[in-house]
């Protein structure tokens, strides 16, 4: 699967601290491999996607294409991003 990055996410990845942002990025490239989904808890939301980071952190995202090999991560964040 291959992953882009919308300007958005990356400003709010620069902006959490250093070791919210390793975790992000460990569990961005779980999420590459589909076999993760189920841990990293991907669901549905209005129009996007989203898994978790930690208990408090997600990413959201949108699919990209018929069939899912495309993902733009479009916002990281706590809870707030869903709103």
């Amino acid at each position: 699967m291959e992953i882009g990055y919308k300007p958005t996410f990356i400003r709010q990845l620069n902006a959490l601290e250093a070791g919210l942002r390793e975790e992000a990025l460990e569990r961005i490239e779980e999420f590459k491999d589909s076999k993760n989904h189920t841990r990293l808890r991907v669901h549905p939301l209005k129009g996007f996607y989203s898994f978790s980071v930690d208990y408090r952190h997600g990413i959201v995202f949108e699919w990209i294409g018929k069939h899912k090999s495309f993902a733009a991560l479009t916002s990281i964040g706590d809870h707030t991003i869903y709103e």
